[in-house]
């Protein structure tokens, strides 16, 4: 008689995902090409999201149109206000360009902080955290030059800013939005340096504020208004609203609709599904 074990599942199910197989070593390890999404960071969306300016503005044209219409009208008045203050029209070219420059300068700080004293490539040091990986199928981790702590390479000490994620680093310098998602939050040493590097960074206005302003909508603000402008209904537009926001200087939950109450570098994000173990386990206001 076969046996028929129930035990119950740990850890989530995600659906397969297609992955290009490099090699294999034996039986029971291979090499794939697995993609990574940098944990805790969100950087604008360049054309391959809602395209070109001259395409994205439009849609961004009828997302403010609805909101201003009445065509949602479970959104609070507040935020509907947040967002129509962003919707102007340069909104597209504005995010676009703040895109492009998050790119640049990734790449600059990928040839700067990769290149060792001989010109060589140093390796990549890839560290995972929370949740390993998300409902896209990509790896959620930190990563940061890889130093092989020996004599000829030796391992910076703790504190030196040669032992800084690139993560850090696009959020110090205003480039990636702090985009912490519960529960894949990472170590707390790792969380507070991001913290405090978003915070310095929407203080003091850089990267792409330097010329696109605190108006700027942000990654995930901008792939929300291209989904309201393109939901068949309103109630496939409400959606589009699936984290609740906690205001980490008072550890106040808001609901999905209270963001904006939250200055950019504070927010700390939760799904709604998750908002009621999140609340017990971080030990939230409500």
């Amino acid at each position: 008689m076969p046996l028929d074990k129930n035990y119950p599942p740990l850890g989530a199910s995600l659906p397969p995902q297609s992955r290009q197989m490099v090699s294999f070593a034996d039986g029971d390890t291979i090499s794939i090409v697995q993609p990574i999404r940098m944990l805790s960071c969100d950087t604008p969306e360049k054309e391959g999201f809602a395209g070109a300016a001259a395409i994205a503005q439009p849609k961004l044209d009828r997302c403010r149109t609805r909101l201003e219409g009445g065509f949602f009208p479970d959104i609070p008045n507040e935020t509907k206000d947040y967002l129509i203050e962003r919707l102007d029209g340069d909104a597209a070219a504005r995010h676009l360009h703040a895109a492009h420059g998050a790119s640049g300068r990734f790449q600059m700080l990928m040839d700067e902080r990769l290149t060792k004293p001989d010109g060589t490539r140093r390796r990549v040091a890839v560290m995972p955290g929370g949740d390993l990986i998300d409902t896209y199928g990509r790896l959620l981790a930190y990563f940061a030059p890889y130093y092989a702590n020996s004599a000829s390479d030796p391992l910076p000490p703790i504190g030196d800013p040669r032992r800084h994620t690139l993560n850090l680093n696009m959020i110090s310098e205003g480039w990636a939005a702090f985009f912490p998602l519960y529960p894949a939050i990472g170590k707390p040493v790792d969380f507070n340096l991001a913290l405090n590097g978003a915070e310095a960074a929407w203080l003091e206005q850089r990267g792409p504020w330097v010329e696109a302003g605190p108006l700027l909508l942000l990654g995930y603000e901008y792939r929300l208004c291209i989904k309201l402008s393109q939901a068949a209904t309103a109630a496939v537009g409400m959606e589009a609203f699936s984290r609740h926001c906690v205001d980490m200087r008072t550890d106040q939950l808001h609901n999905q609709f209270g963001f904006w109450q939250v200055p950019p570098p504070y927010r700390l994000w939760i799904w709604n599904d998750d908002v009621e173990e999140a609340v017990e386990k971080l030990n939230l206001n409500v």
